[in-house]
């Protein structure tokens, strides 16, 4: 384990320049094989994933089968990936291993990952080990049929839309209010990492979230139409 106190702070190619990166080192691999870990990672899991869905939810809708590959997925990165950041944030500049090197990658477009910045702290513990679970869990719900999928499916849902938001207001309130910018000045880091990958987690748990509330409408529909027909059946019977 690193000994964060007895490292000094480094020179680091981060923005802005006067972050304070301690025992700062730079990554082994490059930019090209840490993406092509990572989307090897994404693919094994997805794989694997979809194995153990197909074997035990064969009768799913390929719309749902997708659905609960999405939470497990999501769940392993919340989980593990951001899990990982937040067990490991004071020492984040010298780790070199894949997970350090990835989060040092990332940090190209948001340097707070690398300063153990409060916000994105409290944001990816309550990421990694509240929605990482109950993404697992939803998932198993999704495959059981349970019938509080859609309760918790709107849950994390709201919750990985609520923290998205935030993660963005808190750095346009730095870079607009404070003038702080925690990002390179590379298009790909800003628009690319930053802006699109956590895009995902609004555009897909957004329409979960719509497929959720269409869902618990249609429900209470139907539970509406029953129990109007109970109703008038049993006036029916009361007037023979």
């Amino acid at each position: 384990m690193v000994n964060v106190t007895a490292l000094p702070v480094a020179a680091h190619p981060y923005y802005p320049v006067e972050a304070e990166i301690v025992g700062y080192l730079a990554n082994e691999y490059s930019t090209p094989v840490l993406l092509t870990i990572f989307i090897a990672g994404i693919v094994a899991i997805s794989s694997l994933s979809f194995a153990v869905i197909n074997a035990n939810g064969a009768h799913l809708r390929t719309s749902e089968k997708s659905t609960a590959l999405w939470f497990i997925l999501t769940g392993c990165i919340h989980l593990f990936f951001e899990g990982y950041f937040a067990w490991n944030h004071r020492r984040m500049g010298p780790m070199q291993d894949i997970f350090g090197q990835l989060w040092k990658e990332y940090a190209y477009s948001d340097s707070r990952y690398l300063t153990s910045d409060p916000f994105v702290l409290c944001m990816e513990t309550l990421t990694a080990f509240c929605w990482g679970p109950l993404s697992f869990l939803v998932a198993w719900y999704i495959i059981t049929g349970h019938p509080l999928r859609h309760s918790f499916q709107s849950l994390v849902s709201i919750g990985q839309i609520y923290g998205d938001i935030l993660y963005y207001a808190t750095c346009c309130f730095n870079l607009y209010h404070l003038g702080l910018n925690y990002s390179r000045p590379e298009f790909y880091y800003f628009w690319g990492y930053f802006f699109f990958v956590n895009f995902i987690w609004i555009v897909i748990p957004g329409t979960l979230l719509y497929n959720s509330f269409a869902a618990s409408a249609d429900a209470f529909r139907a539970l509406d139409k029953v129990s109007g027909t109970l109703e008038r059946n049993g006036a029916a019977k009361k007037t023979l």
